[in-house]
Order: structure tokens, then sequence, then C-alpha cells
């Protein structure tokens, strides 16, 4: 049943991400400019934009996804893991935190080596929200 709470979460929350345009993405307020050039940098930049929404302490979601080597998106971001809860206005919450941090972030600036090294693989972040606040 979790799994079809995750799956349904995000699809709507896709729909939200697909529309959202490069206009958005190109408001990057918490990703720095600087060149991403290890999977740590990467990864921290895309954990930098997320903050959980209230409520979500202990639920989580791995998205697989792959980037192009300019750091814009290729294809559409699956979740393979969920732990969500049993509420959907909040799971869907959760899920829409995930893909519009993922919205702000890219496109990622990533350096020629971090780019030709990561064009068209496999990423798989864990989100996991924290604490009481859901941070």
């Amino acid at each position: 049943m979790k799994a079809s709470l995750a799956i349904g979460a995000l699809s709507l929350a896709l729909l939200i991400f697909a529309d959202s345009g490069p206009a958005r993405a190109q408001q990057r307020v918490c990703a720095s400019s600087d060149p991403v050039d290890t999977i740590k940098e990467m990864f921290s930049a895309i954990y930098a934009c997320w903050e959980p929404p209230p409520g979500t302490a202990g639920m989580s979601l791995t998205l697989h996804f792959s980037l192009r080597r300019n750091g814009t998106l290729l294809g559409k971001p699956r979740a393979t893991y969920s732990n969500l809860g049993r509420d959907e206005a909040l799971n869907r919450a959760f899920v829409a935190s995930i893909l519009e941090a993922l919205d702000e972030v890219l496109p990622l600036p990533l350096s020629d080596s971090m780019g030709g090294a990561i064009a068209g693989r496999m990423l798989s972040p864990r989100f996991t929200a924290t604490g009481d606040d859901g941070a």
C-alpha cells in the first residue's frame, strides 16, 4: 500500500515539476554558481535546496534519475524507495518538496570533467526528513 501511495504522490508531483518550465530552474536561489566537481558536491547542492514540510519527520524517498552533461535532467525522476506516512496530503507535500528542490537546483553547474563522468548515468539520492519539524 505504501508503494502505491508513493507512486500516486510522485505522479502528481511530477506533473507539477514538468509544468514548472525552464524559467523557474534559472532562478537557482539555493544553489551556488560554482561548478560542481564531485558526486558529494552534487548531492550537497541538491539537498541544500530541499526543505521538508513540517510533520514529515521519518519520511524518506529515493529518486532515480540521470543528468545530461550540461546538468539538466534527462527523462523523468522515478521513485525507487519510499517510506511515507498515512496522510496522503502530507505525502504529496513531501514528494512535491523534493521535486521542487530539484527544480530549483537544476540545471546544475557541472564542471566539464564531472559532466562527462555522470552524463546519462543513474543517480539515486535519498531524501529523509529528520527532526520534529521535518527538516
